[in-house]
């Protein structure tokens, strides 16, 4: 019975309140997009009369992650002189679980790999070092709403900065500061001395913080007045990893982020290197920035996760290094990492914290290799028709905002997990690289350097494939997830996208296509160009795979889920081989309140048991989870084991706070599996705002005003809007999550299998 969903434990609490929607609808897309392939009026999306090549076209689009459901800070306006009280040094109480080879968990590695480049800064010592630390802050929406700006401008004004060190600072990109003295209304740069902020240049104009140009122009701008032995750049926004790059411009919203080339550009203009190349920014510790920037800097310090609002604490780590200029890197980077996991264990409990320290030196000369034979030997994988292995240490290994679907993962255990002799060099190779490395609790297997792979959607791939291509990854690796991918994608349009709304409406499963018939998809997709106004010629990745179509064919006929072998035997079980068992990746509970005008959906939670058989059992009882005993959408985005058996489960619940859209993050560990709210991530529309993923907001706070929102459905199944669900909760002393009665209304209570091809398989109603 190893091959097993994992359930959360319940924490009842009795009859629940507040099951019912308000209000007139909220407009946008639906809130639980992370977790449900889209609805739609009929058992198959845009089935253009039920030909082959028109299901590709609705299927496709499922495929590609489009769709969603059936589915703080204060920062009060400071003065100019920044001054606040100083904070204490804190000290380090994480204590995670992990793999045991996978153990490179605070520990510091100052050796480097023979072979390695000399580094482009050297330290002079003895305290003798000049040093200019570069600050380009993009305050975005962090500042003008929250003022986390401001709070990390107090936290460097409130260190001793010594005359051998310069703390330049580049502002712009947000709508209004919280600090008085900086503008919105053109860039300005600043010198942090004595406490204060001292304008070097009042107007840089109105440029995008996203151009590359603009990034060139401050690193050339502060080395040529402020030259030094070192130089540190510190990007400070948003960040989307290696596909969405850095940056958000609240002023310049068109303008999109700054990619990884749009980086490389900027860098490479500028001409200067750097002892360290750091991001205050969400998700940009990844294998690809990393090699990018190995011509640049001699290390990176970042996050595989999304950052907390607080971001990075400076005042300890800008005062110890101005204390002494020439002191070693490695212990900069250190002491960097431990304070802003430290802070955030302190002011965000529960929040996933990640920040490490890469040598790109020895990355630059160790990663290429490994990870190519790394690559050709999980390609081979999938040609030897083991992709249900590959899949499996996909969709097992750490994973980072899964609810963003930016599909991320940790390169360590992601290899660790495939467990090849290549898998395994890529393992010491990454353990090697990264210097050090600080996680909170509930971030086991986070080894410190991500790496794209496709899962979740495969809308980014050909342009991950382009980005690669253009800072100068070797094309193994292109090769590789593009094989996944389309073997995927191959699985997800032979069996199309089971739909809720077939269960709902009563339909009857449909019966498995046979091989013959999925050839004929895949021949379809194969052909590209343009069918039906939907252009297939962009999907490049679908084309010239490594196994024929027939060879595909074979495969995911053998490897699937019949829909009609999901029923329920005696009313609640239902009953799969060992070999089906292998191929489900996760199972959520899903339920539908019949409100007398339509359907609530209440989301997705991972309830159920198993009998001593095997057997799943589905949890038919009314009950669901509850923020202060009153019943919300809830919707489960991860499960994480670690090595010692300890279960961390992680899910979203949507919810207006302050008037904002936000997802309330909640998080379910320990023994009794006790839930919590950790934080609170805006709910950014990615196609008029920002495809980079934004800090959360610390916490909910005493006094703030919280509605939860829910997805409704007409009784045809069609996706009306998402509404306020109960009443305004006032936030007082603090947020219960619990489990309770949902009441007399009708129910209608299913199941959602996900397969190796990341698959949704919905149950008929129990």
């Amino acid at each position: 019975m190893d091959n097993r969903p994992v359930s959360r434990k319940r924490n009842e609490t009795g009859a629940g309140s507040g099951l019912y929607r308000r209000g007139s609808g909220l407009g946008g897309g639906r809130v639980g997009s992370g977790g449900r392939p889209s609805g739609g009026s009929g058992p198959v999306r845009g089935g253009n009369g039920g030909s082959i090549i028109g299901i590709i076209i609705g299927l496709i689009i499922v495929v590609l992650g489009g769709g969603g459901g059936l589915s703080a800070l204060t920062g009060s306006g400071g003065s100019s002189d920044l001054l606040s009280s100083g904070l204490s040094s804190f000290s380090n109480t994480s204590t995670g679980s992990w793999k045991e080879n996978l153990s490179n968990l605070r520990t510091l590695n100052e050796s480097v790999a023979e072979g390695s480049r000399a580094k482009y800064t050297t330290i002079k010592g003895n305290n003798t070092d000049k040093v200019t630390v570069m600050l380009y802050m993009c305050g975005t929406d962090l500042e003008s709403k929250h003022g986390m700006a401001s709070n990390d401008l107090r936290e460097i004004a409130n260190a001793d900065i010594s005359d051998n060190m310069n703390f330049i600072v580049y502002t712009g990109g947000c709508s209004g500061w919280k600090t008085s003295g900086i503008s919105s209304k053109t860039n300005q740069i600043f010198k942090i001395k004595g406490g204060s902020l001292q304008t070097l240049s009042a107007n840089e104009g109105n440029k995008s913080m996203t151009d590359p140009a603009t990034l060139s122009g401050f690193i050339k701008y502060a080395a040529q007045k402020f030259p030094a032995d070192r130089y540190e750049l510190i990007l400070w926004d948003h960040g989307g990893g290696s596909v969405s790059g850095f940056g958000y411009d609240q002023n310049f919203a068109k303008s999109g982020s700054m990619s990884l080339e749009g980086i490389d550009t900027a860098l490479s203009n500028a001409g200067i290197k750097f002892d360290f190349i750091g991001f205050d920014a969400c998700l940009m510790a990844t294998a690809e920035n990393a090699l990018m920037l190995s011509k640049y800097g001699d290390y990176l310090i970042a996050s595989e996760e999304t950052e907390p609002g607080v971001g990075w604490y400076y005042t300890d780590w800008v005062s110890e290094l101005s204390k002494n200029t020439s002191k070693p890197t490695l212990q900069v980077g250190k002491q960097i990492c431990d304070d802003f996991v430290s802070f955030c264990s302190q002011k965000c409990r529960g929040q996933k914290t990640t920040l490490s320290v890469v040598d790109l030196a020895e990355l630059q000369h160790t990663l290429p290799s490994a990870l190519k034979d790394f690559s050709r030997s999980t390609a081979q994988l999938i040609k030897n028709k083991e992709y249900k292995k590959v899949s499996t240490a996909r969709s097992d290994c750490r994973e980072f905002s899964p609810s963003t679907r930016i599909d991320q993962v940790d390169l360590a255990d992601l290899a660790d997990n495939i467990g090849t002799q290549e898998s395994k060099q890529l393992v010491n190779t990454v353990l090697s690289a990264v210097k050090y490395n600080n996680t909170s609790s509930n971030m086991a297997n986070a080894c410190g350097l991500s790496i794209y792979f496709p899962y979740r959607s495969a809308s980014k791939i050909d342009k991950a494939v382009k980005t690669f291509k253009k800072i100068g990854m070797d094309e193994e690796y292109s090769k590789c997830i593009s094989d996944f991918a389309k073997l995927e994608v191959g699985g997800q349009v032979s069996y199309g996208a089971s739909s809720p709304l077939n269960s709902l409406l009563g339909q009857s499963p449909s019966p498995s296509p046979s091989q013959s018939d999925i050839t004929q998809l895949l021949q379809g997709l194969s052909n590209g160009g343009s069918v039906d106004g939907f252009d297939l010629s962009s999907l490049s990745f679908l084309t010239g795979r490594s196994l024929s179509d027939e060879e595909t064919a074979n495969y995911i006929a053998s490897n699937s889920i019949p829909d009609n072998e999901l029923v329920w035997k005696d009313g609640r079980k239902i009953v799969l081989s060992e070999e089906q068992w292998s191929i489900v990746q996760t199972a959520d509970k899903s339920m539908y309140v019949d409100d007398g005008s339509g359907y609530i959906d209440l989301g997705l939670d991972n309830i159920f048991s198993f009998d001593e058989e095997g057997n799943f059992i589905g949890d038919g009882e009314k009950k669901w989870l509850a923020v202060n005993g009153q019943v919300v959408a809830y919707y489960h985005t991860d499960t994480t084991t670690s090595a010692d058996g300890s279960v961390v489960i992680t899910g979203y619940i949507p919810a207006l706070l302050n008037g904002e859209k936000v997802k309330l993050i909640t998080v379910f560990e320990g023994e009794d599996m006790k839930g919590y709210i950790a934080g609170v991530q805006r709910d950014y529309d990615q196609s008029l705002e920002t495809q980079t993923i934004g800090k959360n907001i610390d916490e909910v706070v005493k006094g703030d005003t919280i509605d939860f929102i829910c997805d409704y459905y007409s009784y045809e199944g069609e996706y009306i809007d998402n509404f306020k669900l109960g009443e305004t909760l006032t936030v007082g002393d603090e947020l219960i999550l619990s489990d309770v009665t949902v009441g007399d209304a009708d129910i209608n209570i299913m199941y959602v299998f996900t397969d190796i091809y990341n698959n949704k398989h919905y149950t008929p109603v129990m």
